[in-house]
């Protein structure tokens, strides 16, 4: 029994001492001030028909009783007379002159009263000695600096949570366990907590792991990114910038129609090929270019390969076991005609797909090519004069020869997709 009153007794201590507590008690203290029959609310009964209502009082009763009670203009005060102080340590913050400017549209009606209090306790504050003076305003600043938390000065409530609180475990969405803390105010320490085991801190070491590898990010960097990436396409953006040619299902202008019958990209559209690689390989034209630049450095392998692999994975289910022995017959085999320079992991595992066949086989080969081609060829064929030509023939007024359309392919169908 002796046992059971200490503990029953050292646990009330920690409750009694817990920050929740602080708060717990400045509720009670108000709600028992709203409930004297002197000075508190007033509550009443309403007469109905045939019928009354006890205990009765409305929002605004509250709210009149807040306001003549409780000093809620004293964060007023404060942030009013350090506006008088002119010294650059006494500045107000940005979310402070956002306070403050909030606090006078409320207060309208007072400010002037509040004004001359702020304008009292400064004249105070001058009187004081240099070394109080700055006690005091450090004393102020930590009690207003965190409104609507538990004071500063008291007890930090975040800090003793993350104190008192033990681990906890959770699934990531890695599917691995971690190790996190409660900062919930109202968890209930564990009274024991079981050491980890192997298995668990081998968990946690591939958490980490996976963690280290993540990209992360500023917003800062995020947002200036994002715009930057619309400032680019803004002018390929209809519903922002009207398109040039206009379409000519909507306006009855064949300008586009024509453009297309002439095998002649305009500016922008090549424009757009510099963008990124991405931009060069989903157009029909920049890729047929690309592959005449690339053929005439004889080093068109690489692009063959990827398109190759591209195709490979529109094709039937049927189809694709006799494609991938091709592709890995041109490209990948001992002796192959056009072989693709790939470093040893991703041919080691390219060589066992090949054992079962599949649309996405040549999966890691295709992603080792690619960055090889925006990493070396793709910045040469922006380089090139092939291109910059291409770039500069709107402006010269030249025509420079685009390969044909395909021969099962009219201008106006050709049209027609690109709109879609």
């Amino acid at each position: 029994m002796a046992q059971g009153n200490n503990y029953g007794q050292s646990s009330n201590g920690v409750a009694d001492e817990s920050p929740n507590m602080l708060v717990y008690r400045k509720m009670e203290d108000v709600i028992a001030r709203m409930q004297d029959e002197k000075n508190g609310i007033p509550i009443r009964t309403v007469k109905s028909f045939l019928s009354k209502i006890p205990s009765v009082f409305s929002g605004s009763d509250i709210v009149q009783w807040l306001i003549k009670n409780l000093s809620i203009e004293d964060p007023a005060v404060y942030l009013c007379k350090r506006t008088m102080q002119n010294k650059a340590r006494l500045e107000l913050a940005d979310y402070e002159a956002e306070s403050l400017a909030r606090l006078q549209r409320a207060f309208a009606r007072k400010w002037e009263f509040i004004f001359m209090q702020a304008e009292a306790q400064a004249k105070v504050d001058k009187k004081r000695d240099k070394i109080e003076r700055k006690i005091l305003d450090s004393q102020e600043r930590a009690f207003w600096g965190c409104p609507g938390c538990v004071n500063t000065t008291e007890v930090d409530i975040k800090k003793s949570s993350r104190m008192r609180n033990p681990h906890k475990t959770r699934k990531s969405v890695y599917g691995l366990q971690n190790d996190i803390r409660s900062h919930s105010p109202t968890h209930t320490p564990a009274p024991e907590s079981k050491p980890p085991t192997e298995e668990e801190l081998h968990e946690e070491i591939k958490y980490w792991q996976v963690q280290l590898d993540r990209h992360r990010l500023k917003m800062s960097k995020v947002a200036e990114s994002l715009l930057a990436y619309t400032e680019q396409y803004v002018e390929y953006d209809p519903f922002l910038m009207p398109p040039d040619p206009s379409n000519p299902w909507l306006s009855d202008d064949t300008t586009f129609w024509e453009a297309e019958a002439s095998k002649e990209p305009n500016q922008q559209r090549v424009k757009r090929w510099g963008f990124s690689i991405d931009e060069a390989l989903k157009d029909p034209v920049g890729r047929e270019q690309f592959l005449k630049f690339l053929e005439s450095e004889f080093s068109s392998e690489n692009l063959r390969f990827w398109l190759a692999v591209e195709d490979l994975k529109k094709r039937p289910m049927r189809e694709v076991p006799a494609r991938v022995q091709e592709i890995w017959q041109e490209f990948l085999a001992p002796g192959a005609p056009s072989a693709i320079n790939l470093d040893s992991k991703s041919y080691d595992k390219t060589t066992q797909n090949v054992k079962e066949p599949g649309r996405h086989t040549f999966g890691d080969a295709q992603e080792h090519i690619y960055k090889l081609m925006k990493s070396d060829s793709y910045p040469r064929f922006l380089r090139s004069s092939a291109y910059q030509e291409l770039l500069q023939a709107k402006k010269k007024g030249r025509n420079i020869p685009i390969f044909p359309c395909h021969k099962n392919c009219t201008p106006t169908l050709r049209a027609s997709s690109n709109l879609l």
